[in-house]
């Protein structure tokens, strides 16, 4: 039988120097009030002190303190490891500033290293991050100067080179559900995600730890039927039900509870936006035109959102499979700040098993962001300009997928545009060329990508280029556009040219 306490009274007892992992995407699935009280805690007490922080994708809203930027204190933290961190400001600063030491793993990856630690493995092996800043001959996935252990190597496995993440003990384990019942069964029937819940639960007790959930409500023992339990009752040892749902069992960020997010009701075709017009649009559209149908397809965050809302608009969305990385499949993906869920959606698998499907090769076609283009293809995501974001599930994505198609505007910081049905004009450009000579941080690498055999381009408003050995190849210059003014002009490398240059199909731009 599990204790039910407060969360005062439950993050009591995470102590000095433990190893806490804690599950969430930004606020879906997030135990917000467990943070607060653990924050609050160290404020008061002084305790715990020179914890270690495990996440997949991190928690939190960007716009405010929440999720893990409660516990962004000075001497509470000594080590992060994560996935994703681009919603925690506070967290970041601390990273840049050499206060707490700080590795970026791939999101898919530490999902997996779960089960490895579940079942006291001695680590995991993969081919994942090879090749990319997580490779110890390029970084190891260090993401600062007091970053000194090396938690990754490589190995020769089958006459192949392979990546091995080394397992380590996770003590304290912070988790939500919707509902327990008397003897702890979780599940989670109003959460927008299901996430790695289970597998850190099974790291927790092969570690010797212990499990702390958060919920709505509390019910009576068999109230839930079996198949409803996330996490079974003898994994878990304390549950906390939350005293304001409203604010800290939030479902999303932006939403205290839409039932369309979980399935319970569908919601409308009428309450889906439409995709505004602009650079965004114009990039949805033209990628739109590389799926088939048929195709199992995912979305990254930001400009690749529209994708969705573009077959949407067309009546398509059942042409292919749409998956996001953090479980969700079908239905009509969420924008920012609510990325990871979905709109009637048609499947809520769990989080890690969703990048197992990833790592075997599942996805046709995946769309992703860049903040940084290089001149022999590599793409940066992960840390630039000062900032840290974290690789997400970019490289198991990117690695992976039989196609990457790279969306994003050509350049950013102020870019003005005018669409029309003569084709695109420039107004003003952005103060940040994202086109260089080098990135800052190798997430993906171009030449490991051909080698693989897998199809690239990189699509923006105003062309869209293709990876081929030589180099960057411009394929496609939008009406309306120069040449050398607004594309080679902008850029800190020279590419190849299509002896075929082509005009990009007018439909991306009416």
């Amino acid at each position: 039988m599990p204790k039910f306490l407060d969360a005062d009274e439950a993050v009591k007892l995470i102590l000095d120097g433990q190893t806490v992992g804690t599950s969430g995407f930004r606020f879906a699935a997030s135990p917000e009030e467990l943070f607060q009280s653990l924050g609050r805690r160290y404020q008061q007490a002084g305790h715990p002190r020179d914890l270690s922080l495990v996440f997949a994708s991190a928690q939190g809203d960007s716009s405010r303190t929440s999720g893990l930027d409660h516990l962004a204190q000075p001497g509470m933290l000594r080590r992060v490891i994560g996935g994703f961190f681009g919603v925690t400001p506070k967290l970041n600063a601390m990273v840049i500033s050499n206060v707490v030491a700080a590795y970026n793993l791939p999101q898919g990856q530490l999902t997996r290293l779960y089960h490895s630690i579940g079942t006291r493995q001695p680590g995991l092996l993969t081919r994942v991050g090879l090749h990319t800043f997580i490779d110890p001959r390029l970084g190891g996935g260090k993401m600062n100067n007091v970053a000194t252990e090396e938690l990754i190597e490589v190995m020769e496995a089958a006459g192949a080179e392979y990546l091995f993440y080394r397992s380590f003990p996770i003590h304290v384990v912070l988790i939500r559900a919707t509902t327990s019942d008397e003897y702890g069964n979780l599940s989670m029937e109003h959460e927008a995600v299901r996430l790695e819940a289970l597998p850190l639960a099974c790291a927790a007790r092969a570690s010797g730890g212990i499990v702390i959930a958060q919920v709505e409500r509390v019910v009576d023992r068999h109230t839930l039927h079996p198949r409803m339990v996330e996490v079974p009752g003898y994994m878990v040892d304390v549950v906390v039900v939350s005293r304001e749902p409203e604010i800290t069992h939030r479902q999303t960020v932006r939403n205290v509870y839409t039932p369309a997010y979980c399935g319970e009701v569908r919601a409308p075709s009428a309450s889906v936006a439409p995709l505004p017009a602009g650079p965004r649009r114009i990039i949805a559209r033209r990628g739109v035109m590389e799926l088939r149908e048929g195709a199992v397809v995912n979305l990254g965050s930001g400009i690749p959102e529209g994708i969705g809302s573009i077959l949407f608009e067309r009546d398509e969305s059942d042409m292919v499979y749409l998956t996001l990385e953090s479980g969700v499949g079908g239905g009509v993906p969420e924008t920012q700040p609510d990325f990871g869920v979905a709109i009637n959606p048609d499947s809520i698998i769990r989080h890690d098993d969703q990048f197992c499907f990833y790592n075997s090769g599942g996805i046709d076609t995946a769309f992703l962001g860049f903040a940084q283009v290089g001149g022999g293809g590599n793409v940066n995501v992960s840390r630039f300009s000062g900032q840290i974001v974290g690789c997400g599930g970019f490289i198991d994505i990117a690695q992976n997928a039989k196609e990457v198609v790279f969306c994003g505007t050509f350049n950013s910081g102020g870019l003005e545009v005018e669409v029309g049905k003569s084709g695109l004009r420039i107004f003003r450009e952005g103060r940040h060329r994202k086109f260089v000579t080098e990135v800052e941080q190798i997430t993906f690498n171009g030449r490991h990508a051909l080698s693989n055999g897998q199809k690239v381009l990189y699509v923006t408003e105003r062309c869209v280029f293709r990876l081929v050995t030589e180099g960057m190849l411009l394929a496609e210059i939008a009406p309306g556009v120069d040449l050398r003014k607004d594309i080679l002009g902008q850029m800190q490398f020279v590419p190849l040219i299509s002896p075929d240059l082509r005009m990009m199909d007018d439909s991306c731009f009416s």
